[in-house]
């Protein structure tokens, strides 16, 4: 015959078949999962527990990348009015602001007052 038996053999091993070009798209899912998918939705999730922490005098910068001190924060609206300039405010929405200037800590460089007599 000029049939060879591998034609035969294939058509009851089909199933292992679909698998087998299945794994390398659920490997690929699975990967972008944990690579880009997960860490987006973790720092959504932290800027958003930030935009609710938002309190009087914090240092922020807009997405628009404008300095600014909140002056006054609604609860029940989006609205936060932040003075940019002295006796300049203006009122920005909450999702507008990208991030919170922390103060700089004092640096503990204070040396000893016998160090500093000798």
């Amino acid at each position: 015959m000029w049939i060879s038996p591998a034609y035969a053999q294939d058509a009851a091993g089909g199933t292992g078949a679909v698998l087998m070009q299945l794994l390398p798209l659920i490997l690929i899912f699975a990967v972008f999962y944990f690579l880009l998918i997960r860490p987006q939705q973790k720092k959504m999730k932290e800027h958003r527990t930030m935009l609710q922490a938002l309190k009087r005098n914090d240092r922020i910068v807009t997405a628009g990348g404008i300095l600014g001190t909140i002056t006054r924060v609604r609860d029940d609206s989006d609205e936060i009015e932040v003075e940019i300039a002295p006796n300049t405010r203006v009122t920005v929405v909450r999702g507008t602001i990208s991030s919170v200037i922390k103060p700089p800590e004092a640096a503990n460089d204070a040396k000893p007052a016998d160090a500093a007599k000798g």
